[in-house]
């Protein structure tokens, strides 16, 4: 196995402990002790996007997909929740984007909208929270997540610590 898959399995791993055993502390100025009180912000409406200022991430082993996060897209809302605009590449060259939520504190992710070339967003008529684990479709919100937007189970402090983690994080930095 190489070693960069061996380290993103390893942060993974260690992402779904730290969010299962206990790194709930680190999010509880994030998020209210008392779950049932939490709400979600209202979501704003899905950003313009830049394919040229794309962050690029590790995206799923086994997808030819190229993937990337709009920097100016990023937002920590007041609920804990990290919005995003992310963007998957075929290797053909079609683009495909969606507007999303990462929640660190309980392991979740909300697609709100998707991009179409010619039609531009289309939002979700009903979005639902999904988990990031076991869920195929979100393979590369939980490679996002591991990667710089959650801290255990909070969100990164500030859109500056994820973008950074994301340009030369550790991960990256063990795969070289």
């Amino acid at each position: 196995m190489p070693a960069t898959e061996r380290c993103i399995r390893r942060a993974t791993r260690w992402l779904a402990a730290t969010a299962c055993a206990g790194g709930l502390g680190l999010a509880s100025a994030q998020v209210p002790a008392n779950e049932t009180e939490w709400r979600e912000a209202a979501a704003p409406p899905p950003p313009a996007f830049d394919l040229k200022t794309l962050v690029a991430f590790d995206g799923p082993v086994s997808s030819s997909l190229k993937f990337g996060v709009d920097p100016n897209t990023l937002q920590i809302g007041p609920d804990g929740v990290v919005r995003y605009v992310v963007v998957a590449t075929s290797p053909s060259g079609v683009v495909n984007a969606m507007h999303e939520g990462i929640r660190c504190a309980t392991a979740q992710v909300k697609t709100y909208a998707r991009h179409h070339p010619t039609t531009g967003w289309n939002v979700v008529a009903k979005p639902e929270w999904q988990p990031l684990y076991g869920n195929a479709g979100a393979s590369h919100s939980l490679r996002l997540a591991a990667q710089g937007v959650c801290t255990g189970a909070a969100p990164a402090s500030t859109v500056g610590d994820i973008v950074k983690a994301l340009r030369g994080g550790p991960l990256q930095n063990l795969s070289r």
